[in-house]
């Protein structure tokens, strides 16, 4: 058996080489895939429905992809469509590609997957015991499902029901990355360990190679081993830098869980063939006891005006990690004066990330910084925009008039790179659920229309 898969990039929108993309179609492969979301860039698309990537990008890719497909005569299939994988996302690539369709004269038969969970199954797994949490999970209760959106992350087996009822053109709901390259194989027999392995290598396009390209990647799998090959460029394979990906968003690079088992690559081995491709053998896979699909939650909590400004005053900047906790205390005191009860301080949160001083490490920075310089961001968070953005002004001018003790009279503490200083940012989403529904059956959370476009 010899199977040849192209993953052109690792997000659908992002962008990609059309002359590599062009190399790994003359390879003649017998499936496109990539994925086209994540909860990488945060919980704000799942909250909202609002694509991280813009329509212009998607269609860019799209359209070569489509045209690619149409060329070959093979499978097309996009995971997590509109980044969150909602339904609603599913819909917006569908629109896409029915126009690029039509502009393009192409006709294929289309399969959209859903994956948008009902409150009321949400209700009826939980109350059966049937929703586990993973680790580090928050707590959650049964009124969670009505507050935000849900969706289940599928496997192999939807995908797989589509090609089997013909679909040439595959744009399924919140899927694991892996499984859009694992769902051909498997149909064709191929070795699961061997299948899962070369999956979790291209599921982000071509990020295992150096340096990471847009180029994507072709992978060759065979009976014993599969052959990855940068398709770029300029760029190359080594077998470090392909078995580092296994480790990519993964506590344990030896162990990989997907809704039906485990990828076990601990005996796996990397051959180079030469400076662009790269041979694996000897992962493993092995079958779980029970099936279960992750779930993924994300609501509204708030909505956001922000503030930007710098110092480069050595003294207001040894001062500011005692000026900010008070400055917090007279904010409290100043939103109760200003608002009386109409806004409760504990429901508003006022953040200072001084950049250049820890702010993304916080108490684990390893060494004691002394910046010349700061960057302080500062984010109020109300229940309403216009609450949060009132707030802010009187934050924002509070801020660039601290009290230092150091100096006499007014000081200028902050300043302010733009006019007026608050932005208002929108919408605040928290992510609900890091969990999975057990005792399900491999499609049963997920539903497929079809039409022939």
């Amino acid at each position: 058996m010899e199977l040849r898969i192209l993953a052109p990039t690792g997000a659908l929108g992002a962008g990609f080489d059309a002359d590599a993309f062009a190399r790994g179609v003359a390879a003649r492969p017998d499936v496109i895939a990539c994925d086209a979301g994540s909860t990488d860039s945060g919980p704000a698309a799942l909250g909202s429905g609002t694509p991280k990537l813009s329509a212009q990008a998607v269609a860019r890719d799209l359209r070569l992809l489509l045209r690619a497909r149409d060329e070959l005569g093979v499978p097309l299939i996009i995971g997590s469509c509109g980044t969150s994988g909602r339904d609603d996302g599913v819909d917006w690539v569908a629109a896409i590609a029915r126009s690029i369709a039509a502009a393009e004269n192409l006709s294929f038969k289309l399969g959209l997957i859903y994956s948008d969970q009902p409150a009321q199954r949400l209700r009826d797994l939980y109350d059966a015991d049937r929703i586990r949490p993973l680790p580090h999970a928050p707590a959650i209760d049964r009124d969670l499902f009505d507050r935000g959106h849900t969706v289940a992350m599928m496997g192999v087996e939807p995908i797989q029901d589509a090609l089997r009822d013909g679909c040439e053109v595959i744009l399924a709901g919140r899927a694991s990355d892996t499984a859009l390259f694992a769902a051909v194989p498997h149909l064709r027999g191929a070795d699961p360990g061997l299948t899962w392995h070369l999956a979790k290598t291209i599921e982000c396009g071509a990020a295992c190679a150096i340096p990471p390209s847009a180029g994507g990647l072709l992978v060759t799998l065979r009976e014993d081993h599969f052959d990855v090959t940068t398709l770029a460029d300029g760029t190359r394979l080594t077998p470090r830098s392909v078995a580092a990906h296994t480790l990519y968003e993964n506590a344990d690079p030896y162990r990989v869980a997907e809704p039906s088992g485990v990828l076990d690559t601990t005996e796996a081995t990397y051959e180079a063939v030469d400076e662009r491709t790269v041979r694996v053998r000897g992962a493993r896979y092995l079958p779980a006891d029970g099936y279960t699909n992750k779930l993924e939650g994300a609501e509204l909590i708030g909505y956001q005006t922000v503030i930007f400004g710098g110092v480069r005053d050595r003294v207001v900047i040894d001062a500011l990690p005692k000026l900010v906790p008070m400055a917090k205390e007279y904010f409290e005191a100043k939103i109760l004066d200003v608002f009386g009860g109409a806004v409760d301080p504990a429901d508003v949160d006022i953040d200072y990330r001084l950049y250049g001083a820890g702010a993304v490490l916080g108490g684990s920075e390893p060494d004691l910084l002394a910046p010349r310089e700061l960057g302080v961001l500062i984010t109020v968070t109300a229940p309403d925009q216009a609450t949060a953005h009132a707030i802010a002004t009187f934050v924002a001018h509070a801020s660039s008039h601290l009290p230092i003790a150091e100096y006499d009279g007014l000081v200028s503490t902050l300043a302010y790179p733009y006019s007026p200083p608050e932005t208002d940012r929108g919408p605040l989403y928290r992510f609900t659920l890091n969990h999975v529904a057990t005792g399900v059956t491999p499609t049963e959370l997920f539903r497929t229309t079809t039409e022939e476009l």
